[in-house]
């Protein structure tokens, strides 16, 4: 792998990893009702979450890349769009952010699992990853090498995206309520995406 593609993974994931899903709507829930000491454990559990799903995933993509190059080569097409989808999705979703603050006041490792539970279990998280991935997968080189990199990156990002949400929130309780402040992240974030679906299309017709 090179420096290169692990940056452009690394760049990519921060910028998808900001954008609003259901795991960083419980995060926010949890710093809402009961504040900053929540960040560790949602944190810890979305780490865990996503490290769960990420791996089905790559497993999946690693069958599919020694089936068939070709069904492998449809799926990075498949992906560029699905990441096209999303970010006409999040643009058009407006100034909602339906985080509510959870009242109940739950200890450290039930927030663990819960956010464990919600980020490993949810249908789109794999879907995502099995359109994310193969756009920086090289079938030429080491799968395992490759999967283990990105996996310890995507982690590494997911936890302190979830901290960096968790403090925000606890501490800046206005803004996470402001629709037009929301508006316009969702916006920002719908446009980063749609352009890094455009940027992947461009780089398989080129290659081929």
């Amino acid at each position: 792998m090179t420096f290169q593609t692990w940056a452009a993974f690394a760049a990519a994931t921060a910028v998808l990893l900001v954008i609003p899903g259901p795991t960083i709507l419980l995060v926010i829930s949890y710093a809402l009702g009961q504040g900053w000491r929540t960040a560790f454990p949602v944190a810890l559990g979305v780490a865990l979450g996503d490290f769960t799903a990420m791996t089905l995933s790559m497993l999946g993509v690693g069958a599919l890349l020694a089936t068939s190059a070709s069904v492998f080569a449809a799926l990075k097409w498949l992906g560029a769009a699905y990441l096209v989808w999303l970010g006409v999705k999040l643009f058009r979703a407006g100034g909602t952010l339906d985080a509510r603050p959870r009242a109940d006041a739950a200890p450290a490792w039930k927030m663990l699992g819960h956010a464990w539970l919600v980020t490993a279990l949810n249908p789109k998280s794999l879907t995502f990853f099995v359109a994310f991935l193969p756009q920086f997968l090289d079938p030429k080189s080491g799968f395992w090498t490759q999967m283990l990199i990105f996996e310890a990156t995507f982690i590494g990002l997911a936890f302190a995206n979830a901290m960096g949400y968790a403090l925000v929130a606890s501490r800046a309780r206005a803004v996470v309520r402001n629709p037009r402040a929301v508006g316009i992240f969702n916006k920002a974030g719908g446009t980063l995406l749609i352009g890094a679906g455009i940027a992947t299309a461009a780089i398989r017709s080129g290659s081929n």
